[in-house]
């Protein structure tokens, strides 16, 4: 059975006002991920990290835009970016980048 991917610490302080975003997706902000991050990590584990990563926004009052899960069975990290307004929440691989 393969580990779950981890969730790394964020760059900036969950305190800081940049810490503000909720991963969540609604109808203008979709959620979409790269074809490589659903090849490298699968559909299920993709949606629960996003799970995760919402679970984490409730309870720290908000996140960094750019959140990076990891795992050692890997050769890449994934990365969950959420864009400013008229954007999208995004899971990728650093390469998509």
């Amino acid at each position: 059975m393969t580990a779950f991917p981890i969730l790394r610490p964020q760059e900036i302080p969950l305190d800081d006002p940049a810490s503000c975003e909720m991963f969540v997706p609604n109808a203008e902000k979709p959620f979409v991920a790269t074809p490589a991050a659903i090849e490298m990590y699968g559909r299920e584990t993709i949606l629960a990290c996003l799970a995760v990563l919402q679970d984490s926004a409730v309870q720290h009052a908000g996140l960094d835009y750019l959140q990076v899960f990891e795992s050692a069975e890997k050769p890449e990290k994934l990365w969950f970016i959420e864009d400013g307004p008229g954007g999208a929440i995004t899971s990728l691989l650093p390469s998509d980048y």
